[in-house]
């Protein structure tokens, strides 16, 4: 029994890390279509700024939750 709680951990973690990596591929596909499209305006730079970040820290959090989580099948 403990043994299927630990694999359904380790699975809800990969599917968070998965999850976090898809929102930041997200995130930064959006800044790209952003700076395409934007003109010179402080709005478009403050929000190219904060998508952008946003975007590499969800990326790298979850493609390092997936990379560090031990499979133990």
């Amino acid at each position: 029994m403990q043994h299927i709680l630990k694999t359904n951990k380790m699975n809800l973690k990969r599917i968070f890390g998965a999850l976090l990596t898809s929102l930041g591929i997200g995130g930064l596909i959006y800044t790209a279509i952003l700076f395409v499209n934007s003109s010179n305006s402080n709005y478009a730079i403050k929000t190219l700024v904060v998508f952008g970040i946003l975007g590499i820290v969800f990326f790298t959090a979850g493609i390092n939750l997936i990379r560090t989580t031990k499979d133990e099948a």
